[in-house]
């Protein structure tokens, strides 16, 4: 009886692994969380393309009231700090956190959302974010510094000229590379859930932005990124041992970016990085934004050449909008108080 217990269990054994191998081939191999984010991605119009379009809007395409410098066709969100945003801001704009933005966004309604910063570079990020969990969201261009000159401090103190061995007018762009994906441990398998667990983690990241000095003493240590023209690499410069990948950012072309190195996007403003640095964020890249983007390097070339409306007071830039705005207190501060 013994015997026949254990030829019993040995069979019992065998049978289970027959059972448990059949089970496994039939379910054949698991999907990787980034892969079945990407998918979701692409069956609901959020590749790179698709999620930019239409993303900033300047002060002069806005339709603002004449007398009470409103905008209505917004729900404007205000992520400054509540002392600033206390001393100044646009009449109904609600204050919160860019940590937060997604709670606060719920109180639209259905409404299109403008979200408001210092410089706009932020309020790109949260744009981002508010995008990709779908709401109709967009930046304003210049953030309140190109609202009123009362608060272009921020600006004014940062768009300039920077010499640096490592920003350079010559050499081409480094070659193409090809790397694997990165890796996404959210625990679903959900590609909306996924996306939108990545999208409320990376709100919480704070050292999205990275200045010039940091950068170009540690060039190097990065994968850098110039977000522009091939015309533009040539005459403004760029950062040595670049990449010129613009064109290639898609959910296809994701494989020419490195997820083993921390990426540095840059752009003339620091504006377009910040909002390309989330989308990157969230499918499970590291990166950094060049705060202020070219304008702190080669500010003045900027003004004076082809790309004037993309520097700070450039010609065509509307960067130097003269628009009215209200305390927390009620008080109106008319155009050029």
């Amino acid at each position: 009886m013994k015997k026949f217990f254990q030829f019993f269990a040995i069979l019992s054994i065998g049978t289970l692994f027959i059972f448990s191998s059949c089970k496994d081939d039939a379910v054949g191999p698991q999907v990787s969380e980034f892969d079945t984010l990407v998918s979701y991605m692409a069956q609901n119009n959020l590749d790179f393309g698709d999620y930019l379009s239409g993303w900033v809007v300047p002060g002069s395409k806005l339709t603002v009231d004449e007398n009470d410098y409103s905008v209505a066709d917004y729900f404007v969100i205000d992520i400054r700090s509540q002392e600033d945003f206390n001393a100044g801001h646009i009449k109904n704009a609600v204050n919160t956190t860019l940590g937060n933005i997604l709670t606060t966004a719920e109180q639209a309604n259905g409404d299109p959302i403008l979200v408001v910063c210092y410089t706009g570079q932020t309020a790109g990020r949260a744009v981002g974010a508010l995008r990709l969990v779908g709401y109709n969201a967009q930046s304003l261009k210049w953030g309140m510094s190109g609202w009123n000159s009362n608060f272009a401090g921020k600006w004014n103190a940062n768009a300039g000229d920077y010499t640096h061995t490592n920003w350079v007018t010559s050499g081409d762009p480094l070659p193409n590379g090809n790397f694997e994906a990165p890796e996404i441990r959210t625990g679903f398998s959900d590609g909306a859930d996924i996306l939108r667990a990545r999208v409320e983690y990376m709100l919480t990241k704070t050292d999205w932005g990275i200045k010039k000095d940091a950068l170009l003493d540690n060039s190097s240590n990065y994968f850098v990124n110039n977000k522009w023209s091939e015309s533009s690499w040539s005459a403004y410069g760029h950062v040595k041992d670049a990449y010129r990948l613009d064109e290639q950012i898609s959910l296809g072309g994701l494989k020419y970016f490195n997820p083993d190195a921390t990426i540095v996007n840059y752009c003339y403003t620091g504006q377009t990085s910040a909002i390309s640095n989330m989308w990157f964020d969230v499918l499970g890249y590291d990166t950094k934004s060049l705060l202020f983007g070219a304008n702190g390097i080669v500010h003045t070339q900027l003004q004076n050449g082809s790309a004037a409306g993309k520097s700070w007071k450039g010609a065509g830039s509307a960067s130097e909008m003269n628009f009215g705005y209200w305390d927390s207190e009620g008080n109106f501060y008319a155009p050029g108080e």
